[in-house]
């Protein structure tokens, strides 16, 4: 069989795996199969996890700093963010204030603070701009603990701070910026991979609360919550993106930042459009494959511009839902399947990667 150039563009494997740890055990099952392939590793993100280790390959003349932070349920975490040469600061929620932070999922309770004491910390160490990356954030506040940080205060009727978390928004009474940080000289960039608008049924609340442990009662508390809020802020609510990350990026919309789509921001900082040209194989994959992959995934951006460069795709995902349109890739495996069964893939993931990993190497040969 021919050699083949293979190009492995995975996201992280959200709360089982990271990109990283998926391109290599990708890459070697694949040799293992097929020797004389040409492999190269390109893990890519949307804004979520592994953004910053994203741009930290890419760029390896960032300097990476770190900082101890209050974690979006309590404790502290140790987060980190990046700062380019260009006096760019590249800064993460999900390692800040994200869901697998937690080790209990408080709905009402969680907050964003931490995203908000880095992002401080990049202005204090002199950033000039900011990209922030806002997926997988484990609260549902508005972006009010992130402000919080920069110097805003958010009052209930006797002018005194409202709780964290979006429970604190029902009593939210008046935005106060008069100590607000002001924006850095060349801007804020929020990286996002969703174009929920803040509220209603396709919302932060109403779609993205469920994932964070909200019950329908907690789902109607929240709206009700960021619908206060949002009557606060003069930003419009219905902004595609801004209900990201439980609306951090309607909070950052506040701020004056602007919004882009994660993944495609994320490929060309790694170089995607590049590496394709000198592929003839490209391997990605997501935790999940379903309906939301198509609305600014990873596997939805790095198919896109693979079918536009001429290049075939593989998916290798954890699992592929029943009702997604899979039919675009030249072969398809899934760890669930692989494992037999979600228990065993949970519970060795990057093992069940390079099995699927393998299948898909022996399909295309």
């Amino acid at each position: 069989m021919a050699p083949l150039r293979v190009l492995v563009a995975p996201d992280s494997f959200k709360g089982t795996a990271t990109a990283a740890e998926v391109a290599a055990a990708v890459a070697r099952a694949w040799q293992a199969v097929r020797p004389d392939d040409h492999v190269r590793q390109l893990p890519v993100a949307d804004g979520g996890e592994g953004t910053v280790d994203a741009f930290r390959r890419a760029l390896p003349e960032a300097v990476v700093h770190r900082l101890v932070v209050p974690g979006p349920t309590g404790g502290d975490v140790e987060a980190e963010w990046l700062l380019l040469p260009d006096g760019t600061a590249v800064v993460e929620l999900a390692c800040a204030s994200g869901l697998t932070l937690t080790t209990a999922r408080l709905p009402l309770d969680a907050h964003p603070r931490g995203l908000g004491r880095v992002l401080a910390a990049a202005l204090d160490a002199g950033a000039s701009r900011l990209v922030v990356g806002v997926g997988g954030s484990a609260s549902t506040d508005g972006g009010v603990g992130v402000l919080r940080e920069l110097g805003a205060r958010v009052l209930d009727s006797l002018g005194e701070d409202v709780p964290d978390g979006g429970r604190g928004l029902a009593s939210a009474e008046r935005l106060d910026l008069t100590g607000l940080r002001p924006s850095p000289a060349r801007g804020v960039v929020v990286l996002t991979d969703v174009s929920s608008p803040l509220l209603g049924p396709h919302g932060a609340a109403a779609v993205f609360g469920p994932q964070k442990g909200a019950g329908p009662d907690d789902v109607l508390a929240l709206e009700r919550g960021l619908e206060r809020w949002a009557s606060l802020v003069t930003v419009d609510p219905a902004t595609p993106g801004a209900g990201a990350a439980g609306g951090v990026a309607f909070g950052l919309l506040a701020w004056g930042a602007l919004l882009e789509p994660g993944a495609a921001a994320v490929a060309d900082a790694v170089g995607l459009g590049a590496a394709l040209r000198d592929a003839d194989l490209v391997v990605t994959g997501e935790g999940r494959f379903d309906g939301q992959t198509a609305a600014g995934k990873v596997v939805s951006h790095v198919s896109g511009a693979a079918a536009a460069a001429g290049v075939p795709v593989a998916l290798l995902a954890g699992a592929v839902d029943p009702d997604a349109d899979a039919s675009a890739f030249v072969a398809v495996a899934e760890t669930v399947r692989a494992a037999g069964g979600l228990d065993e893939a949970l519970a060795r993931p990057l093992h069940w990667v390079a099995e699927a990993a393998a299948q898909l190497a022996r399909t295309v040969g």
